[in-house]
């Protein structure tokens, strides 16, 4: 099922491949800047092979996640690299690290311009705005060294680099420019302590006497300072008898000597060591990229955790001695290194596991930051930003109350009002009346269908008089929630036959294997949407990630960014996959936002067969009882029973309070509505419709206009959005109104059906008997629309234009239903 499924969904490119590619996004106008650590505390982490590792991975075998991470990119940026710099900022910034970012030119220094730097800029601009990244920029670092193409080149080097930092500082705001030379002794290098062969040019006026100076670009260009102090044993910068690539043990004081620059000169000269010029007396912060090198190769030597302990432990102690370094990049890689005769070496101190534990237990002990540099932007916070409330109407501010309420308020008085007007209809036009006419019940379809109308409508993120409805009408008392609430009732109201029909355990069965078929969908979707998005002209980032509108949590201060909802999803490619790469899509922990509900509906799925054993045995009152304990266990502590995206947004034990409500009423519906409609169930409800309302619009009378509301204080106002009827959490005002909806909406279309089925019934009652596979497909036209609107000539935020592409939308799934279009495969 899942083949056919995955193939019928592909045909649906077809309607996508019309779109045009995005438009890139504009420069980032952050004015907050991240300073450096504090002296003493640096920054640390790691260099990794990207091709190979990961953020998440490391992070796993450290134990804790790292302040920052480094990668080599190459410059300029063409083709994949734009891909491969993002990817790689998004890792950190998951864990809110610092990024170190290497960029290594591919040309020559002479052929790099301003196009090229402003192309660097752009893509760091969006990373800002998007990921409140902090980036570390080393550009062409160790342009002193004789073994890379951009070395030993001093006026060509000082000059690209200063055009990039003009560049890129005119435009960011947390980027800074770190100026990283190799360690100098034995400058100018070559092949004397038997190196790699010399890889770039070099000029014929070096000043051999001195290693930095030449390639200093000046205080201007330059924020931070670095220094590569890599052990490859002892070679010549310790010892008159180098053995690169050998398995020694670190001299006492070794990085020491190198940081005071005494180690490896042949001679007892007095210089400025370059901590000492370029960091100290410059007040400038200091990046060291170190790590010491095991052969795995080698016969004879000490062990891998003595060599690389001796040297850590160095690296820890110079850190408390020279309060300028202030972040510390370990080389966490294993593969061949030239210097050591293409022997396999391993630098990584988080494998094997004897060396990373040491590791541990020392990095506990040493001085250094590991907290989060920025925002940690990981699957929970990403999951967390789409819980953001997108009730907000156009053209008014986020965050307005006042208005919030008073489109709460209206809605509630017009229920009131219509619950009376139904009453008056019912008896003034009884042959109005709904009369069944089979074993489904048609006024709920076409309640089912209003709602995932509105549903499809408020993901479909464009401008025009549908969304007005459903982001104020609609928003402000249902959505969601009503969504859940009705596929309870559905499902309770079809259990007892399905019972007599295939016996209790036959029923429990076949409710579990539609939470299967729900879970195999939603693994498909999840994983076609990112697919999708690799068809020409088709972008699928308008649900793949989400924007911040700066409704939710945390305000206005992230409006913007941007969150990356697959990550690790290029590890699912790897052969074999890692586990957490396999763990995080079979629990659903990525997706699209506006497909993420579906974890809770097969989570729900599967308790359907044991909550109806218990209503089925009259221990409904037992099932509604653990229903509120767990609810008030989820409002008061904030927990999470699991990791899957939807528990940041719907949470399992809030939100199963309205779907086990909804089974217990779908199975006692008749009795229920019975009691509701004799004389004393109607005026019992009528005091409640009618006496909430009124309590309501007095108080939003008595804000309007100051006086005082008598009966409650008079910031009661204000303090019941704040805690009764916020979004997601589904706090006691909405849970009442969700009854009041719930109990107006069956009289009114009681007692008006006749005339509401003509108007409106054969466009809603077909969608709402197949609402979830209306909410399936919708995710599709979400992905095909935010396609077309990156079309600069398609202006879907105009009113006009917004209202044709939401009546296009809906008219299209209309269709689908009607034609029944991939009803074998996709759940309804």
């Amino acid at each position: 099922m899942t083949r056919r499924l995955l193939a019928v969904l592909v045909g649906l490119v077809g309607l996508l491949a019309l779109a045009a590619p995005l438009v890139p996004a504009a420069a980032a106008d952050d004015d907050s800047t991240v300073p450096p650590p504090p002296a003493g505390e640096p920054w640390f982490g790691p260099g990794l092979d990207w091709t190979t590792d990961t953020a998440t991975a490391y992070a796993d075998r450290l134990g804790e996640a790292p302040s920052l991470y480094a990668q080599r990119v190459h410059y300029p940026l063409e083709g994949e690299d734009v891909g491969f710099l993002r990817q790689f900022v998004e890792q950190a910034t998951s864990q809110g690290a610092a990024a170190v970012v290497s960029l290594e030119p591919q040309v020559a220094l002479a052929d790099l311009d301003a196009a090229d730097a402003r192309r660097l800029r752009e893509v760091l601009a969006d990373l800002e705005r998007e990921r409140d990244a902090v980036v570390l920029l080393r550009f062409a670092p160790e342009m002193n060294g004789s073994w890379v193409t951009w070395g030993q080149q001093p006026e060509q080097y000082v000059r690209a680099f200063r055009e990039v930092a003009e560049v890129v500082h005119d435009g960011t705001e947390r980027v800074a420019t770190v100026w990283s030379p190799a360690y100098g002794a034995g400058y100018p290098f070559g092949e004397a302590f038997g190196e790699v062969d010399a890889a770039g040019p070099r000029a014929a006026d070096l000043d051999l006497a001195d290693p930095y100076g030449p390639y200093w670009p000046g205080g201007a260009a330059v924020d931070w300072v670095g220094l590569s102090l890599y052990r490859f044993g002892d070679d010549a910068a310790s010892s008159d008898d180098p053995a690169f690539g050998d398995n020694t043990l670190p001299e006492p004081g070794e990085l020491e000597a190198r940081l005071d620059e005494t180690l490896g000169y042949g001679d007892d000269a007095p210089r400025s060591s370059f901590y000492e010029r370029f960091a100290e007396r410059r007040d400038l912060p200091m990046l060291v990229e170190t790590g010491a090198l095991f052969n795995t190769e080698a016969d004879a030597g000490p062990g891998e955790l003595a060599i690389k302990q001796a040297w850590w432990r160095q690296v820890f102690a110079a850190v408390e001695e020279r309060p300028a370094i202030r972040a510390i990049s370990w080389l966490e890689l294993t593969r061949s290194e030239a210097e050591a005769d293409d022997d396999l070496v391993r630098w990584s101190v988080t494998e094997p596991d004897g060396v990373a534990d040491a590791f541990r237990a020392d990095l506990e002990a040493a001085p250094l930051d590991l907290d989060p540099v920025s925002r940690v932007i990981d699957q929970e916070s990403s999951a967390e930003a789409t819980a953001q409330g997108r009730d907000v109407a156009p053209g008014r501010p986020a965050g307005d109350v006042g208005a919030e309420m008073g489109w709460l308020v209206l809605c509630v008085v017009l229920l009131g009002v219509l619950y009376l007007l139904a009453g008056v209809v019912g008896r003034v036009r009884p042959q109005w009346r709904y009369e069944p006419q089979g074993s489904r019940d048609d006024r709920l379809d076409l309640f089912r269908g209003w709602i995932i109308i509105a549903v499809v409508v408020t993901h479909i993120e464009v401008g025009g008089a549908w969304s007005y409805v459903t982001l104020n009408a609609v928003g402000a008392i249902t959505g969601a929630e009503m969504f859940v609430l009705l596929s309870g009732l559905v499902l309770g109201m079809v259990y007892a036959p399905t019972v007599r029909r295939l016996g209790e355990w036959g029923a429990a069965v076949t409710a579990w294997r539609r939470a299967r078929k729900l879970y195999v969908t939603a693994l498909v979707v999840v994983l076609l949407v990112p697919l999708l998005g690799l068809v020409p002209g088709v972008t699928s980032e308008a649900v793949t990630t989400f924007t911040d509108r700066g409704t939710g949590e945390n305000g206005t201060e992230v409006a913007g960014q941007v969150y990356d909802l697959y990550p690790n999803l290029a590890r699912l490619l790897d052969y074999p996959p890692p586990w957490y790469a396999v763990r995080q899509l079979l629990l659903l922990e990525i997706g699209p936002w506006v497909f993420n509900i579906m974890g809770l509906f097969v989570v729900l799925s599967l308790l359907v067969p044991l909550a109806m054993w218990l209503i089925r045995r009259g221990a409904w009152w037992l099932l509604l009882a653990g229903s509120w304990t767990a609810y008030a266990v989820g409002a008061t502590t904030g927990w999470h029973p699991l990791p899957s995206q939807f528990e940041y947004v719907f949470p399992l034990l809030l939100w199963q309070l309205p779907f086990l409500h909804g089974l217990v009423i779908g199975h006692y519906r008749q009795r229920i509505v019975r009691a509701l409609t004799t004389r004393t169930g109607v005026l019992a409800v009528g005091v409640v419709v009618v006496g909430y309302a009124t309590f309501l619009g007095w108080l939003w009378i008595a804000h309007r206009t100051g006086i005082d509301p008598l009966v409650v204080p008079p910031e009661t106002y204000g303090w019941l959005y704040d805690n009764a009827y916020t979004r997601v959490f589904l706090r006691p005002g909405r849970l009442l109104d969700l009854a009041v909806l719930l109990v107006v909406a069956y009289a009114v279309l009681t007692t008006c059906w006749k005339p509401v089925d003509r108007l409106v019934g054969w466009f809603w009652t077909p969608l709402g008997s197949n609402s979830l596979y209306v909410f399936v497909v919708h995710v599709f036209f979400v992905v095909a629309v935010a396609s077309l609107a990156a079309l600069p000539w398609l202006p879907v935020e105009d009113f006009w234009v917004g209202t044709l592409v939401h009546t296009v939308v809906v008219l299209a799934i209309w269709a689908m239903v009607r034609r029944r279009v991939l009803f074998k495969v996709i759940p309804r």
